[in-house]
């Protein structure tokens, strides 16, 4: 009769472990989706609440800047009070927050519970991953992690066409605010079962955040993206320029916060070790040029649809699904590549976005009174899958210049990155589109021709910026992928 050794109990895997991942993804979907089911909204916010340009800019560069803002605090602050408490604390303040966005009264308020949106996003985030990780044996972990790329890619193509749904079916007669409120019942459920299923992962107390760099960086990125989206409403005055100046001084004071709290040993919100890392900054600022262009580009395309064409919310959503189908193509294909030819997929994958949405750009400006959603379908389909291979290979390229000590603190940096990119992208485009746009209506352009300008201008940056990214992959260096699974990728000069 054999017996099971006292330390075997002791390190077998939690019984929990598949319903917890259950939970985890459903919480992670819904973030997910939230981020692509504003989009489609974005008009009839606008038009509901009577928001001005820059405002309703702020309804996605608010939600997109404070995520930004609260990755790294938070996923130090998950280490230090406990994973699975940081985790049940953001899904619940997700869910309030979400509450209050589809109560708002006003645009002002819509935009603080985005804010508040944004930060619980950011609690969420970083501990969905890492207690996956602890919770699942090694030989679980690929098929666990992969169920992550899965329900990121059907957040990805179900957000547009519930979001138009939800708007174009008008419940109640709120219009906008389902999309929201659709949040409330799955968070709930998600906190109630991730109560008892997810296991406590305990904290390390001795561990401390680095409050005053938080408060250098995130003056920083604000002190840059605010005058960007409302320069424009105020004539573009002085204070917007010497604001602009202010944060890239505060982005400097930041770094340098770091290297002295890394000189003493003390712990930093972004290692320093990253930040004098070349290989590392240089990948995090390709990844910033990388990510701008996306949220950007549905804000314009979503305006175009239903503003300047009177696309229903629905309408809208299905037209921009080839997009999304495209990323989940992608995300399928690019796990099958592992870590090889990763500077020939992201120059192909950048290639593929700007040839896709240049195409969508020309097509856009010949348009006259009509439009045709079906013209939509290939270019969005390539830029969709150039969007989604690529994401995977940039990342892999930048970590495998990161020591893997510092390998966990280099994700979240990056992800970080991704989000101020995204945010930056935001400002930009919608400065570029709304400033056409008022020039086009005071010229006496009619409705259609003033949008189509307006859009066919601001895609322009998508075009560049994803022609910047090819431009700058060769100065990637060279990854080659290791001989068997488990062993690190070789760096070589390129």
């Amino acid at each position: 009769m054999s017996h099971t050794p006292a330390h075997a109990a002791s390190d077998a895997p939690d019984p929990r472990r598949w319903p917890a991942l259950f939970v985890l993804l459903i919480a992670n979907f819904m973030n997910l989706m939230d981020i692509t089911i504003v989009n489609v909204a974005l008009p009839s916010m606008r038009e509901g609440l009577g928001a001005s340009d820059s405002q309703i800019e702020w309804v996605v560069a608010a939600y997109i800047l404070a995520f930004a803002l609260g990755l790294l605090p938070f996923g130090r602050l998950g280490d230090i009070l406990g994973r699975t408490r940081l985790f049940l604390w953001g899904v619940s303040g997700f869910t309030v927050a979400s509450a209050l966005c589809g109560l708002a009264p006003n645009i002002e308020t819509l935009i603080a519970a985005r804010v508040i949106q944004g930060l619980a996003g950011a609690m969420m985030t970083p501990q969905v991953l890492a207690i996956a990780a602890v919770t699942f044996p090694p030989h679980e972990r690929g098929q666990a992690f992969s169920l992550f790329g899965l329900s990121a890619g059907l957040a990805s193509v179900s957000g547009p066409i519930l979001g138009g749904y939800l708007i174009s079916a008008n419940l109640y007669g709120l219009d906008w605010q389902p999309i929201f409120l659709v949040n409330i019942p799955i968070g709930i459920a998600a906190v109630i079962a991730g109560w008892f299923l997810i296991p406590r992962l305990p904290g390390h107390a001795a561990l401390r955040n680095d409050y005053v760099g938080m408060g250098l960086f995130g003056l920083g990125i604000l002190g840059l993206v605010f005058p960007i989206i409302e320069g424009r409403a105020f004539g573009w005055p002085l204070w917007a320029f010497a604001m602009m100046v202010a944060g890239i001084g505060m982005l400097v004071l930041f770094v340098f916060w770091i290297r002295a709290r890394a000189a003493a040993g003390k712990s930093q919100l972004l290692n320093f070790d990253l930040i004098s890392n070349r290989q590392f900054m240089f990948g995090a600022f390709v990844l910033m040029v990388f990510a701008s262009g996306i949220p950007g580009m549905f804000l314009v395309i979503s305006l175009l649809l239903q503003g300047g064409f009177d696309f229903t919310p629905l309408q809208s959503g299905l037209t921009n699904t080839p997009f999304s189908v495209g990323v989940l193509i992608a995300s399928v294909i690019a796990g099958r590549f592992g870590a090889h030819f990763l500077r020939a997929r992201l120059a192909i994958a950048a290639a593929m976005v700007a040839i896709g949405i240049g195409a969508l750009r020309f097509y856009i400006a010949g348009v006259t009174d009509v439009i045709d959603q079906w013209a939509f379908l290939p270019p969005l389909l390539i830029a969709g899958i150039g969007l989604g291979s690529g994401f995977s290979a940039i990342f892999q390229l930048v970590l495998a210049n990161v020591p893997p000590r510092d390998a966990g603190a280099g994700s979240g940096s990056l992800q970080a990155f991704q989000q101020v990119g995204g945010a930056l992208g935001v400002a930009i485009v919608g400065e570029l589109f709304f400033g056409k746009l008022s020039q086009g209506f005071a010229a006496g352009s009619g409705q259609h021709a003033a949008f189509a300008d307006a859009a066919s201008l601001a895609l322009w940056y998508v075009v560049v910026s994803f022609t910047i990214v090819l431009l700058l992959t060769p100065f990637f260096k060279r990854v080659i992928a290791p001989a068997h699974p488990g062993a690190p990728p070789v760096v070589v000069e390129a």
